[in-house]
């Protein structure tokens, strides 16, 4: 808010309120900043040019359908335009700790897009002549069927514009180490434990799927957040309404974003829901719950450098240590983490949000809607950081081929010439005495060394159907 501490008197429904002299917002926001001083929370970036987009489509449309006259549409539209590239987002004031359907936030938006639009015009702000924040900037709305509509496509923003194309890049530099590691043979790992060998980049190769198939799930849940609540109103019946209303707007909406916007086929479930939004939660959990998985075991298999693991050697971003001279922390992959509990814990309350809809409305928008933005927010950011920051500069060390030549589970692939037992009782003679597989086989079988080389050779085991059977020798 403004330092000038001049006020201008409005009146709103309830009667007269001093509002800030330079302030853009009118009585009912300054109301709603009154009733909730709760947190420093507000709608993030994305949201504002949401909502700024249906009221410029809105007065379009109403234009077109004869409802509002040129001027003020074009006045309108003006505003939402500035509105949407982000001139006043200083002006949405409102906390996120609100009235639950976000009609504060709404009435927020309706009052400043009203106001510019009154200024454009040469009016007097605050009067709300020419311009009605609710006759012409809210006309065929309400907050029931608005505020879900502008998370519904903030949301589908962020996807299409930063997470998506985030989760491409990570998962590129992934596909580029796997690549580039999958002749680097290592010791396969189960329940933390020795086990048959895999190739470097056949571990990358399954990070790689895990990107791919998050992916798929976001792009799948959007479906859903693409259908909107707009054209219902109150209630979902759509009243006050122009029938033609809501399907124009989203393809105004859908033209200038590129993205497919539609009205929903049922406004019932629409507007006493938030479904859509806990189904495209849970994609992004899956997805924080797949990066906390790569992250650890990244940071795992970069242990050391020489007390630890350390098969793979992370880029140095910054000193680890205020104490330890020298020592480098796997920082990035600890950053990643973090997002992903934060995420986790976003996902959560929207599913506590999803369950308090209470018949035609839920009662929890506004921070079902500010978690499900912030988790694809910092997804977004933490993405591409990852992948710059670390993935990139990864290198791979000798110590896991060193490794593997030592490792007791190669002699699996005994198993198929002289059966289980015998091979089980090479491994624990291997374990004993610290002797290779390779070395126990020669003094406890008749396989010839060529052919032993060839059995106990870790690369071929790295390779899927290459089962061989007993042999001749």
């Amino acid at each position: 808010m403004s330092s000038n501490k001049s006020f201008r008197i409005e009146k709103d429904s309830m009667g007269e309120f001093n509002v800030p002299h330079d302030a853009y917002y009118g009585a009912q926001t300054m109301r709603a900043v009154e009733n909730f001083p709760i947190s420093t929370l507000r709608f993030p970036r994305n949201f504002i040019k949401a909502i700024a987009l249906i009221k410029g489509a809105a007065a379009k449309v109403n234009c077109e359908l004869g409802l509002i006259n040129e001027e003020i549409a074009s006045s309108i539209i003006s505003a939402a335009q500035e509105v949407s590239d982000g001139k006043f987002d200083g002006q949405f004031v409102v906390d996120i700790f609100q009235t639950g359907s976000g009609t504060s936030t709404n009435m927020n938006a309706n009052e400043v897009i009203s106001n510019r639009a009154i200024e454009i015009l040469g009016g007097t702000i605050g009067s709300k002549i020419p311009v009605h924040p609710n006759d012409h900037v809210n006309m065929g709305q309400s907050s029931n069927d608005v505020i879900p509509t502008a998370i519904h496509v903030s949301a589908l923003l962020g996807i299409k514009t930063q997470l998506i194309p985030s989760l491409e890049i990570l998962r590129n530099e992934l596909s580029k180490k796997s690549i580039e590691f999958m002749s680097v043979v290592k010791t396969g790992r189960t329940h933390l434990q020795d086990a048959t060998p895999i190739t470097l980049g056949q571990t990358f190769e399954g990070f790689v799927g895990q990107i791919n198939k998050s992916i798929e799930r976001i792009n799948q849940s959007s479906l859903g957040i693409s259908e909107v609540a707009l054209g219902g109103t109150a209630v979902g019946t759509g009243v006050n309404t122009h029938l033609d209303f809501a399907s124009k707007v989203c393809g105004v909406m859908s033209d200038s974003l590129s993205i497919n916007i539609k009205e929903t086929d049922n406004h019932f479930q629409a507007q006493s829901t938030l479904d859509a939004l806990v189904e495209c939660s849970g994609s992004l959990k899956t997805l924080a719950v797949s990066l906390m998985k790569i992250a650890n075991d990244i940071r795992w298999l970069g242990s050391g450098p020489r007390a630890g693991i350390g098969e793979i050697e992370l880029p140095a971003v910054q000193p680890g240590s205020s104490i330890m001279p020298g020592k480098v922390n796997p920082v990035i992959p600890e950053s990643v983490c973090q997002v992903a509990a934060q995420v986790i814990g976003n996902d959560q309350t929207i599913v506590i949000a999803g369950q308090s809809g209470n018949f035609e409305i839920n009662v929890m928008m506004p921070i079902a809607g500010y978690n499900l933005l912030e988790s694809i927010d910092i997804l977004s950011s933490v993405s591409g950081n990852f992948a710059s920051q670390c993935i990139s500069g990864i290198t791979s060390t000798s110590k896991g081929p060193d490794m593997v030549k030592n490792g007791l589970a190669i002699a699996t692939t005994l198993v198929p010439h002289i059966g289980y037992d015998a091979a089980a009782l090479i491994a624990k003679e291997a374990q004993q005495t610290g002797k290779t597989i390779m070395e126990v086989a020669m003094l406890k079988t008749d396989i010839p060394e060529a052919d032993l080389n060839q059995i106990l050779d870790p690369i071929s085991m790295t390779v899927r159907g290459n089962t061989s059977g007993p042999s001749s020798g």
